[in-house]
């Protein structure tokens, strides 16, 4: 999946398995409901469904439509997860008595608008790891320590590119007429793919760059990377580990606009105060580009999608992220490691324990 990781450790021994008791997901609303309004707001638990297949249910025993129904995210089929489903009020009686063996409706309250994609805060993680020994769980905490005071690189996870990996590439041919795909929903998950592909390979090309300057002195920077000695040396100078570089596209973390880097040293000292992040560019249309050094290899990393940018919607993704309320407890006489963490919303837990472990995982 061309991801490259950013600790140089070796792979630590853990057994994971994405069911409800190891691997929980709670979803964190962006605004409080106001208890009044037109919209009926339902806190619901879900296991081994996603969430197209949960609003499945409730539209079969309401008589709603699917496009009725409002969520913020869609989460996994795996696991446990709960979130927050709005729907018209009219339709209240038929959730009174709701009962479903992989759904629970846990509380319900109002609000004036319907909820929209997009609309929450981040998810906060569970996840479970088994058959852990103490000297694999010490490695483990100091990971994800490190994870916890630094960030990670953001990737897309496993879960956008499908079980064979390959929903880029029928991605790229809808985007190139090869293929004609009828279902709408589907085509734009596919285009997306092909989006995050390119947005994967230029991160890891990113997190690469910034592990030569953790390797290697200035002259032989110079030789590897071709820059001018004055970017080396700016660079050079960041303690950090992913570098930022004149013409980044970075943004205010974790709300906020968009800006050009134009001083290494002012946003050098922001980005390690968790104030703001760098962004990578998800290929479309009317969207902010980076430029100077940092433009150059975007646009390496992108050229291809050039000529499709009036067919996709383009916007700016974190590069960056940082985990927020980390939690750790090993539990010995089990053998267990529990972490808890903290997201902004559409990062992937699987990512940072992929990270921590240095395994790829798959479903």
């Amino acid at each position: 999946m061309n991801r490259l990781f950013f600790m140089n450790h070796s792979h630590i021994q853990a057994h994971f398995t994405k069911n409800s008791n190891d691997f929980i997901v709670s979803e964190i609303p962006l605004y409080e409901f106001s208890g009044k309004g037109e919209h009926l707001v339902l806190h619901v638990r879900k296991k081994d469904l996603t969430t197209w297949q949960m609003l499945q249910v409730f539209s079969q025993i309401s008589g709603a439509k699917m496009r009725d129904f409002g969520y913020a995210g869609l989460k996994d089929k795996e696991g446990m997860t709960t979130q927050y489903i709005s729907i018209h009020k009219n339709y209240e009686k038929a959730f009174e008595n709701f009962t479903h063996q992989n759904i629970k409706i846990l509380s319900s309250n109002y609000h004036d608008n319907k909820i929209k994609t997009g609309h929450l805060k981040g998810n906060r993680f569970f996840i479970r790891l088994k058959k852990v020994l103490p000297v694999d769980a010490f490695k483990i905490e100091e990971a994800f320590k490190r994870i916890s005071k630094e960030g990670y690189p953001n990737y897309f996870g496993y879960q956008r590119f499908g079980k064979g990996g390959d929903n880029f590439n029928e991605g790229r041919a809808i985007l190139l007429g090869e293929r004609k795909e009828r279902n709408r929903k589907l085509q734009d998950f596919l285009i997306s793919a092909y989006q995050s592909e390119l947005f994967n390979r230029w991160l890891s090309k990113r997190v690469e760059i910034s592990k030569y300057f953790e390797s290697f002195a200035e002259k032989e920077l110079s030789n590897i990377l071709g820059w001018d000695k004055e970017s080396i040396k700016k660079t050079k100078k960041q303690p950090q580990f992913f570098k930022l570089l004149n013409g980044d596209v970075c943004h205010h973390y974790p709300h906020g606009k968009a800006f050009i880097c134009e001083d290494v040293y002012v946003e050098t000292a922001r980005f390690n105060a968790k104030e703001i992040t760098i962004t990578g560019w998800l290929a479309g249309g009317r969207t902010m580009r980076s430029c100077e050094l940092a433009g150059k290899i975007e646009s390496e990393y992108f050229n291809e999608a050039e000529a499709f940018l009036e067919k996709l919607d383009g916007t700016r993704r974190f590069a960056w992220n940082f985990i927020e309320n980390p939690e750790f407890k090993y539990k010995e006489e089990d053998a267990w490691v529990e972490l808890a963490f903290t997201l902004t919303k559409g990062a992937y837990a699987t990512v940072v324990l992929e990270e921590i472990l240095h395994k790829e995982l798959s479903e």
